[in-house]
């Protein structure tokens, strides 16, 4: 599961492209356009400065961090004390391979959703901890149901992470979902982990919330914040932990024995991201508008060519059913097998949904990250495989 599919379908694609194909790949989320030219700018310049190559520091630089604070106050109105609730890292996905290593002990369990971003079935291998799979179904919304997890399981857990919008599904939750989970998880002293890696592409007028935003929350909870698709920074590795001091204490004294943080130029130019950030109009919202335009193209040629595809209220994904005749009818297709034939025969790569999870069997996710003209051609290559 995970990243051996990613790997297989790098050589799906290769496959395509020796028999001639012109690969539009929609497979990783994988930003197609760079920075603000401020944000260049300023990582131009700290490259030049003298004192821009020493080890950085495993927490971060303190004006990183304390910009990372002031960010959370202005967009989520959450105070923290960047010092011992703020850490800077080589990318959210960095903190959450490691987190567990942090926090656990072998043999511990974690609760994790089903689907789910692969990194975090990945980090509890590594770390030797137990998933509890916290199936997220089209039932219910793809919403976790919290009252589906055992007594039993919650005694035992020493974490839940939640992904809210999340990857694959861009499902949303309110505070209410929040305040339960804050409650329950202070109920059974568990540390709530939060990936807001998306927390700046809601589309339609919605914004996604903090878990941090909910009182009491840092007695329980961390939350992870990307500055890969917020800001077109992907290739610039940096993100950072934010909430409980005790979880934030105990991934950097494992990050210490580990890595010397992140070089110090991209701290400044994501110091940069922030500040412009928080200088924008209210009615700029960054990144957002550009997948919401994406995503409503791509939604709207390919149910032009019969395949209905819900409309996600954020992230740069869509998770879309499996279409027709290839989900019933006498002879259904797994995921695996419609996402490589498609990529074989029209040079489209997207993921089958079983790469997240068990749950995720029967869908399909797409990146919208190509052009407007290119997702329309994408769309028109899909139609033509949808009516072999």
């Amino acid at each position: 599961m995970g990243s051996s599919i990613f790997a297989e379908i790098a050589g799906w694609k290769e496959e395509a492209q020796r028999t001639g194909k012109d690969v539009i790949d929609l497979s990783i989320g994988n930003p197609d356009r760079g920075p603000s030219q401020e944000i260049r700018t300023a990582l131009s310049q700290a490259v030049l400065a003298e004192d821009s190559y020493a080890y950085p520091g495993t927490s971060g630089s303190l004006a990183f961090r304390r910009q990372a604070a002031a960010w959370m106050v202005h967009r989520f109105g959450v105070t923290l004390d960047p010092e011992a609730e703020v850490l800077s890292l080589m990318g959210s996905q960095d903190g959450l391979a490691h987190l567990a290593q942090a926090v656990c002990n072998p043999g511990d369990t974690a609760i994790v959703p089903d689907p789910g971003y692969p990194i975090y079935f990945g980090a509890l291998a590594i770390a030797g901890v137990k998933p509890w799979l916290l199936p997220l179904r089209q039932e219910n919304g793809f919403m976790p149901d919290l009252d589906e997890i055992p007594e039993e399981v919650w005694a035992e857990a020493a974490f839940i992470l939640l992904n809210f919008p999340g990857n694959p599904i861009a499902v949303q939750a309110d505070y209410a979902f929040f305040e339960k989970l804050i409650a329950l998880a202070k109920k059974w002293n568990v540390l709530v982990v939060h990936d807001l890696a998306y927390s700046e592409m809601g589309f339609d007028d919605y914004r996604p919330i903090s878990i941090l935003q909910i009182p009491g929350a840092l007695d329980t909870a961390v939350e992870f914040h990307s500055f890969s698709k917020s800001f077109n920074m992907a290739g610039c590795r940096i993100g950072f932990l934010a909430g409980n001091r005790e979880a934030v204490a105990a991934l950097r004294e494992l990050k210490g024995n580990i890595d010397y943080g992140v070089f110090q130029p991209v701290q400044t130019a994501a110091i940069a991201a922030l500040e412009q950030a928080m200088q924008r109009p209210a009615e700029d919202r960054g990144v957002a508008p550009l997948y919401e335009r994406r995503r409503d193209v791509l939604v709207e040629a390919l149910a032009a060519q019969d395949w209905d595809i819900p409309k996600p209220k954020a992230t740069m994904f869509l998770w879309a059913p499996l279409p027709g005749r290839f989900s019933t009818g006498p002879e259904v297709w797994d995921s695996r097998r419609f996402a490589r034939e498609l990529l074989l025969s029209t040079g489209v790569a997207i993921v089958p949904g079983s790469a997240f999870g068990v749950q995720g069997e029967g869908f399909v996710r797409i990146a919208l990250v190509q052009e407007e003209e290119t997702l329309l051609e994408a769309a028109r290559r899909i139609g033509a495989f949808l009516k072999e």
